[in-house]
């Protein structure tokens, strides 16, 4: 590693350090009243935990407000779209879902602005180009989210993921975090066409090409 991208990582830790520390603080009023939302439409638990990628495909658990009921019908599985609660839908059109994912950057899991995790399975589906997505922490927002989320197919959100990674600068950061405000209130690319959230990534296209349905259970993004 160069000793200019040393000192950008030591720079960018040091910010996320900061912003983590005093969104939790400030955000406590809000993180408080959406927990209790949470927990009078939806019960326990709270928060969805789920055991993800990060820097060089280490898993680690990330923290998310919960949106969806644990099941269907006597508590049987269900695909995403009848577990998406109105006010679980609304929480990820504001993306107030995420915020516990401070947590996640403060313990230096995540960083404020990189590749988002996606799930443990896909690590093996990935072509070795797409795998540089893992070279650096994954982020709540990155350069995916600003130009269409789950909107863009998966070809078009690793390609940015790695040009993310190749181009990365404090500068680059600071301008996706501007951006990720304006993406945000105007709730844009929240879900794929025809997805409660987000396809299934199948990986090589002649397993893609199998199946292309919304996400099962659990396949959250």
């Amino acid at each position: 590693m160069s000793r200019h991208a040393q000192r950008y990582d030591s720079g960018k830790r040091v910010l996320d350090v900061i912003v983590a520390a005093v969104g939790l603080v400030l955000a406590t009023p809000i993180l408080t009243a959406v927990a209790l939302a949470v927990l009078v439409t939806m019960g326990r638990p709270v928060l969805f935990r789920q055991a993800r990628p990060g820097r060089h495909g280490r898993l680690f658990r990330l923290v998310k407000f919960r949106s969806m009921t644990i099941g269907g019908e006597d508590g049987a599985p269900a695909n995403d779209a009848a577990r998406l609660t109105r006010f679980g839908r609304w929480l990820r059109t504001t993306s107030l879902d995420e915020l516990p994912q401070l947590w996640n950057v403060l313990r230096g899991e995540m960083s404020l602005v990189g590749p988002r995790p996606l799930l443990p399975a896909y690590l093996t589906r990935y072509t070795p180009e797409q795998f540089h997505r893992h070279d650096v922490r994954p982020g709540i927002t990155g350069l995916q989210q600003v130009y269409g989320r789950n909107a863009l197919t998966w070809e078009e959100r690793f390609e940015l993921d790695v040009r993310y990674v190749r181009t990365r600068s404090l500068r680059l950061d600071l301008r996706i975090l501007a951006r990720t405000v304006y993406t945000v209130l105007r709730r844009e690319g929240i879900t794929a066409t025809g997805a409660a959230t987000a396809h299934e990534y199948l990986g090589l296209p002649e397993l893609a090409s199998a199946g292309t349905g919304p996400a099962r259970a659990g396949h959250r993004t």
